[in-house]
């Protein structure tokens, strides 16, 4: 009678439990919340729109422009001059300038060469670079580096987006890891306490010496001990947790305590992720962000350099404009024109020479970050994948190594019933229990750090 006593005080009791209702938080409504919500997210969603707002200032560049000149001199009721210069100007692709103006001047001192007929002058004219300009010029450059930038952008906007998302897979991660510890520490706390009412009734009873209650009682002590330090753990995980909860118009949300992490993540996180599918097939790096990225950044350096070796060109412009009275403008008349010719051309380049050997440096050098960026990310890959399935075989380990320290604690338990063991082996048991279970919990939570960094190698948010 006395053995089925001792067992019913020590191991009869079951595992505590919350009596409060929670709900689980997955992991995927939570990725969703950041997806939508995060400013740093739509942060990063900003940078296409300021690479669109970069293309439409470049196309800036070829938009038709209006200039009127007007100056008037007037003193003591004389007209000294009165100078009218107006223009409507189309810039083209390739240089190519095309304007129509207007002109009208009087007055007593108006120099002779603004002297026009009494209804004015207009004009109508072309300008062509023969040199440099014509195949490639400074707009023509801008419009095509603003596109490119938009590709640019784009793979930029990925990197942003998948460094939040990664930063918020590790705080869940480290909340599921602190609520399984205290959850474990609550558990086994409760076991203490209760293994410590019950030493004490027997000691009352004269079965047991009273050292034993101080045994029990450090067990206690040091169950509890570890329980108030992983709730700390666990409140800062939550407020950490919080950073990356978020609503519609930048409304910060805060973790509720009703809500708790995903209890089955380790078979739903690679699907979440999409790491199954790169575990199971080769992942090709071609459409990588960061492979994108700096395939942007070349064909931006490879548009300056053939701007900088068009500068090597010597600059000539040559302009001719038909001229007539607007009556006669229908009427045309050969002789009546005005053409001018602009050459401009340094005599030892040294410049020019030298922005354009900086300019192939830098595609060189860009280059050569490109190559080392494909080697890394497969190498990367690789090793993720490695570790993935390392982790794999250890969890099953881990599985097998706690459930044999159960089963050596389930048989110490029934020995000390029989009066075959002691209190000690017992605590050592447990112990020991304590010790795997919290390493299957670290080692969970390495299989999903490494599932979120091969996530983020990956670079796809979508």
């Amino acid at each position: 009678m006395k053995q089925v006593f001792i067992a019913f005080l020590f191991f009869g009791f079951a595992a505590t439990a919350q009596n409060s209702p929670s709900k689980e938080f997955t992991y995927t409504e939570f990725l969703g919340y950041v997806k939508k919500y995060h400013p740093l997210v739509k942060s990063a969603n900003l940078e296409i729109n300021k690479a669109q707002a970069n293309l439409m200032m470049a196309r800036g560049g070829f938009d038709p422009k209006i200039e009127v000149d007007f100056s008037q001199k007037q003193f003591k009721d004389k007209e000294y001059y009165s100078i009218l210069n107006s223009s409507f100007k189309i810039p083209t692709w390739y240089g190519i300038e095309i304007k129509a103006g207007f002109d009208n001047n009087e007055g007593i001192y108006l120099n002779p060469e603004n002297t026009v007929p009494n209804q004015g002058l207009t004009s109508l004219g072309i300008t062509v670079p023969l040199g440099q300009g014509l195949f490639i010029n400074q707009r023509m450059a801008d419009v095509r580096k603003a596109k490119m930038q938009i590709q640019l952008s784009q793979a930029e906007r990925k990197l942003q987006a998948i460094a939040v998302l990664y930063d918020a897979s590790l705080a869940y991660f480290n909340w599921k890891k602190n609520f399984n510890e205290v959850q474990l520490y609550q558990e086994y706390n409760s076991n203490a306490q209760i293994r410590f009412k019950g030493i004490q009734t027997l000691i009352q009873q004269g079965d047991k010496p009273s050292i034993d209650s101080v045994e029990a009682g450090i067990i206690v002590k040091n169950r509890i001990l570890n329980l108030e330090d992983s709730e700390l753990k666990l409140a800062k995980a939550k407020l950490e947790l919080s950073n990356f909860l978020w609503l519609e118009n930048n409304i910060p949300l805060e973790l509720s305590d009703e809500l708790i992490p995903e209890i089955q993540l380790e078979f739903t996180i690679q699907e979440s992720l999409k790491t199954n599918d790169l575990l199971n097939a080769d992942f090709s790096i071609t459409n990588h962000p960061k492979i994108n990225a700096l395939q942007s950044k070349i064909d931006m350096l490879n548009v300056e350099k053939k701007l900088k070796a068009n500068m090597l060109l010597p600059k000539i412009d040559v302009g001719y404009s038909y001229i007539s009275e607007p009556s006669y403008i229908d009427n045309y008349q050969f002789q009546d024109y005005k053409i001018g010719l602009d050459f401009y051309f340094p005599l030892f380049l040294r410049k020019e020479r030298g922005s354009l050997k900086l300019a192939k440096f830098k595609v060189q050098e860009t280059e050569f970050a490109l190559d080392l960026e494909r080697v890394q990310l497969t190498n990367k890959i690789n090793a993720q994948k490695m570790e993935i399935e390392s982790l794999l075989r250890q969890k099953e380990l881990i599985k097998a190594l706690v459930q044999d320290n159960l089963t050596m604690l389930n048989s110490e338990e029934r020995l000390f019933s029989f009066g075959e063991s002691s209190l000690f082996l017992i605590n050592t048991r447990e112990n020991n229990l304590v010790i795997a279970r919290l390493s299957k919990i670290a080692l969970e939570n390495r299989f999903y750090i490494s599932n979120s960094e091969l996530f983020k190698i990956m670079a796809n948010p979508d």
